[in-house]
């Protein structure tokens, strides 16, 4: 135990730079250091020889304590965490991780998608009123949220997968901790529902449900859930939400709790929710290429790990043709000119496009694959500005 007045002794003189400059110092009461922080020869009889203490330890001691070191200048050294530049650094830093959190490829396709299904019942100019755009707004807002909730909770569960399959994202690479994805999901499903309640619209309403339900269900780990560990529930989910809730619910909540107008359901929706079925189909097969060997290893059992990433790959791509096929037979069909030639040469567009670019694509390369993989969202962006065209 050291005596509580001990002094040093010129026997064990202090180095005259660092933190400390006078080799006589008054020592106030002193609480015993840590095992950790000092090595058993820097006690000697009532003497510290402060020399062997590790400038790692110093940010160990509290006000009272003293240590040091033989760096020059230490003491004159700005504490990091004061530095404007280091916090802003590290607000960047979260807000980057946020954003790959968020999964903003997702994001962008609900916003174009909800956006796009609103205008459907728009049939003149004047439909086009502020407080349209105010009840665009109600139905963005919760469900960009709710959007949040979904992959959010998607990566909570897949942490050691996403170590594998995706470890750019925050919580797989630690920029974000567990608790931090938990506060973020939580908050973020809540505000979502309350927005949901405020706004007194049952379309937008039953929307936010399924999509919350499914994606639970999608995600957690739990006695028959866990739907992502089945090819077919997995693909069933993405589908109902991305071909069917959002295009009939978010067609109603503009329709009947935005314009006021009776339900009716016109060709371009019909198109649209056909339409969706296959692209969601394919966004839900091809978006497990890529993670065939993390989904392998961790027993999830996607089509692409059942039946081979080439075949899956050329499925998707038949699919899509398919689909711009039957849009361009659609589009010629059409009475009004404009409405045909868009829709025509749109989707004659679109399938060109998709053509030229699944040849160039590595199958063994999975940033090639990845990068496909982000060229489908962007067809799926591209067709929901044709989809109005529709009529």
């Amino acid at each position: 135990m050291l005596h509580r007045n001990a002094r040093t002794s010129s026997k064990y003189p202090l180095p005259s730079h660092g933190c400390l400059t006078s080799r006589k110092v008054e020592v106030k009461p002193i609480r015993i250091i840590p095992s950790r922080c000092l090595d058993k020869r820097s006690i000697i009889g009532k003497s510290i020889n402060f020399n062997v203490l590790p400038l790692k330890h110093c940010k160990l001691f509290r006000r009272n304590d003293i240590c040091a070191t033989s760096e020059p200048g230490y003491a004159s050294k700005k504490h990091e965490g004061n530095n404007p530049s280091s916090l802003q650094a590290c607000f960047l830093k979260q807000l980057n991780a946020f954003y790959q959190f968020s999964r903003p490829h997702t994001v962008i396709g609900t916003v174009i998608g909800i956006t796009s299904v609103c205008l459907l019942p728009v049939e003149t100019m004047a439909d086009l009123t502020p407080a349209f755009l105010v009840g665009l707004f109600k139905a963005l807002v919760p469900s960009v949220l709710m959007n949040i909730y979904v992959v959010g909770l998607n990566q909570l569960y897949d942490i050691e997968i996403d170590k594998v399959n995706k470890p750019s994202l925050p919580l797989a690479c630690g920029d974000f901790s567990m608790e931090t994805g938990v506060t973020i999901v939580s908050t973020f499903s809540l505000m979502s529902f309350a927005l949901g309640f405020t706004f007194q619209s049952q379309p937008l309403l039953y929307a936010l449900l399924v999509s919350f339900l499914l994606g639970s269900a999608y995600s957690i780990e739990l006695p028959l859930l866990r739907w992502k560990r089945h090819a077919f529930l997995a693909a069933s989910c993405i589908l109902i939400v991305r071909a069917i809730v959002v295009q009939l619910a978010f067609f109603l909540h503009s329709q009947n709790y935005v314009l006021g107008k009776p339900t009716v359901y016109p060709r371009s929706l019909v198109f649209a929710v056909v339409f969706m079925c296959f692209f969601s189909s394919v966004i839900a097969l091809f978006k497990d290429i890529p993670d065939v060997e993390g989904d392998r290893g961790f027993g999830i059992q996607s089509y692409s790990v059942s039946l081979g990433q080439e075949k899956v790959f050329w499925l998707c791509i038949h699919m899509l043709l398919v689909a711009y096929g039957v849009a361009m037979v659609i589009g010629v069909s059409s009475s009004s000119l404009p409405s045909k030639l868009v829709t025509l040469l749109g989707h004659g567009t679109l399938a060109s496009f998709l053509c030229l670019r699944a040849r160039s694509v590595d199958l063994a390369n999975r940033a090639s694959i990845t990068s496909f993989y982000m060229f489908i969202w962007k067809l799926f962006y591209a067709e929901y500005f044709l989809i109005p065209f529709v009529r």
